[in-house]
C-alpha cells in the first residue's frame, strides 16, 4: 500500500475533524480516509493517518478534537 503525501493526509484529517457531523462531505471525507489509510473504521483510519503524521513530524492541527461519525 502506497501512503499518501503528508501534506495531503494532514488536510484530510483536518478537514475531517472540523466539519460537523450533519455536513454531506462528511462521509466522504471518512471514506478517503479509509482508503489512504487502508482501513474500513474511521476511528482506525485516522489513529493511523494520526501515526503516519507523527513519524513526518507533521502533526495535523485539530489532533485530539473530538470526532464526527
Amino acid at each position: 500500500m502506497l501512503k499518501p503525501h503528508p501534506t495531503v493526509l494532514r488536510r484530510l484529517v483536518e478537514e475531517y475533524e472540523t466539519l460537523p457531523a450533519a455536513d454531506p462531505r462528511t462521509g466522504d471525507l471518512a471514506y478517503t480516509l479509509c482508503v489512504s489509510t487502508g482501513t474500513r473504521d474511521v476511528h482506525h483510519a485516522l489513529a493511523r493517518a494520526r501515526g503516519w503524521l507523527a513519524a513526518a513530524g507533521q502533526e495535523p492541527s485539530g489532533a485530539g478534537a473530538p470526532v464526527a461519525v
